[in-house]
């Protein structure tokens, strides 16, 4: 972020290239699950009755994928999501020491090297906190994509 903000255009260079391969390890697997569930779940929403009228109706094909099939295709997804964060937050731990990061996953697991209790208390309390607000978010986000899920 300083060499953005700087204008030192190398130095941005070489930060992103070294944050390719870990955004890689990190990101593969939960981008193929959710891609993965959200392909089946679009094929079978193309069975369903109010598919068939949008288009018997006349509406185009992007018309009908993103107004009608798409909403309903993502509350499966969804589902899948606050766990998928879960383990894109969890995994950060291994991506740090592997990749020689400093960050607070990296600390974590030296803190569990040295058998030191309160940073590893502290630190469990902060990610049980990310986790538990990511499975919110996810459960707020149902009441936009399907409005009969509303609470009263």
């Amino acid at each position: 972020v300083d060499a953005l903000l700087t204008g030192n255009w190398p130095v941005l260079a070489n930060a992103s290239a070294h944050l390719v391969l870990p955004a890689i390890t990190l990101g593969l697997f939960s981008t193929a699950v959710l891609l993965r569930m959200t392909r089946s779940s679009m094929l079978e929403m193309l069975g369903q009755d109010y598919v068939r009228t949008a288009k018997a109706k006349g509406l185009g094909g992007r018309v009908i994928i993103t107004r009608h099939m798409l909403r309903n295709a993502l509350i499966p997804v969804m589902t899948i999501m606050g766990p998928a964060l879960a383990g894109l937050i969890t995994g950060s731990f291994i991506i740090e020491t592997m990749f020689g990061f400093p960050g607070s996953g990296r600390e974590y697991v030296t803190a569990i090297g040295n058998r030191d209790y309160s940073m590893i208390m502290g630190t469990t309390l902060i990610y049980a906190l990310l986790i538990v607000l990511a499975n919110l978010t996810v459960d707020i986000m149902y009441g936009f994509l399907d409005p009969r899920i509303k609470v009263k």
